[in-house]
This record gives C-alpha cells, structure tokens and sequence, in this order.
C-alpha cells in the first residue's frame, strides 16, 4: 500500500501568516549531554502547516475543533489538480464550478475534495497572491454533497479578506475546511484520506497529519 504525506513540514524555517506566532522547536534534553532522554519542546500558533479551521475561528457562536466532527475527516476524497491552469496564467484566481464540473461524478462521490493549485510551492516563503474559491463554487459543492474541502494554500479566501465570505459561505454549506496542504507529489483521482485535526480544548482550529493512501 502506498501512502502519500500531504503535510507541510512543521520547521522553524515554516513561513507563519504574517502577525501570527511561529512556529518554533527547541531541544531541552539531550542524551548527548548527560541526559536520560531526548527532549523537545514547542510553541506554534494552530494555523502553522497543514490545519483545519473550526467554525470558531471565523464564527464566535462557532464550535471549537475538538466538537469537530471526525468522520469527515477519515474517507475517500477527490484530487482535482488545476496546478497546470493557474501556472500558466499568473492572472488566474478563481477556482470556479467550470474548473469542477469535469470532475463532479468523483466529487460527488467521495464527498471530500482536495483542490491542487501548485501556486504555494515553498513553505519557507509566505505568498503574496493565492487563487480562491468563487463565490458560487460552495452552493455547488453543497449540491454535490461535499462536506470537506481542502487546498494547498494558507486560506480559502484572499490573503487580505476582513469578510472571509467563503469561510462563511462553506459553513453555512456544512463543509469542513483543511488548508496548507502539500499536494506537490499527489496526481489527480481518488483516495482515502485520513487528516484527523488534534484535539485542543477551545481551539479554533488544529494541526493535523494529512495521508491520503490507495488499497
């Protein structure tokens, strides 16, 4: 069975959204030096690498990530790349319904959508510009019964949003949202997927191990 990792590299090196805590590791107990045992510790914001959003983060009436729902975050999923249309028009930045449409029996099908855009290759260096989803594209995943969408970009709407409309336009639809995944080495078609969000008390959101494997 093959198993492809579809998560950012948690590193002091990661590129943090502008303003938010980085994400840092340091060692406070080597064996080399006399301890017992290695030891790390860690402080990062719950939007470093590869996370999910909870409704909380955008709702303050929201649920926090540890009411998440697991099991919609363990299942199959459809990988739909549209890394080659965005490269070749730096102008593109709209994933719209006619982008998905020639995708939309697998969509459907699996209920969970992994969108690949290659415009986020270098986790080191934060994006200036990234694509987003149209404001009529969660009506249609509603309709295709999605209920999880995950891209390889820091957000689903624009870097500079103060409206987070598609946040809010996904939950109201009752979609689940992943973001910064790392799709890089992931063709498109169907997989399961499991990307189970940790469970933080009050969080409004949480990293996660994203995998996406074929029988």
């Amino acid at each position: 069975m093959k198993i492809w990792d579809i998560s950012r590299m948690l590193s002091n090196d990661l590129a943090e959204w502008p303003g938010d805590e980085p994400f840092r590791c340091r060692v406070t107990s080597e064996i080399a030096k006399g301890a017992t045992v290695n030891l790390a510790a860690i402080g990062m914001s719950v939007h470093n690498g590869t996370h999910a959003d909870a409704r909380f983060h955008f709702d303050i009436n929201g649920d926090p990530i540890e009411k998440a729902p697991l099991e919609i975050y363990l299942g199959p999923a459809t990988v739909v790349d549209l890394s080659e249309a965005f490269v070749q028009s730096i102008e593109k930045h709209l994933v719209t319904r006619e982008d998905l449409r020639p995708h939309a029996e697998d969509i459907a099908a699996t209920s969970r959508l992994l969108l690949k855009t290659g415009r986020w290759s270098d986790s080191t260096v934060f994006p200036k510009k990234i694509p987003v989803i149209a404001a009529d594209v969660p009506a249609w995943l509603q309709k295709n019964g999605v209920k999880l969408v995950g891209v390889d970009l820091p957000s689903m709407d624009e870097l500079d949003s103060k409206s987070l409309q598609n946040h809010h336009a996904l939950a109201e639809a009752g979609i689940a949202i992943i973001e910064s995944l790392d799709l890089r080495d992931v063709a498109p078609g169907i997989y399961n997927l499991a990307a189970l969000p940790l469970k933080i008390a009050g969080a409004d959101g949480a990293p996660l191990r994203a995998v996406l494997w074929r029988d």
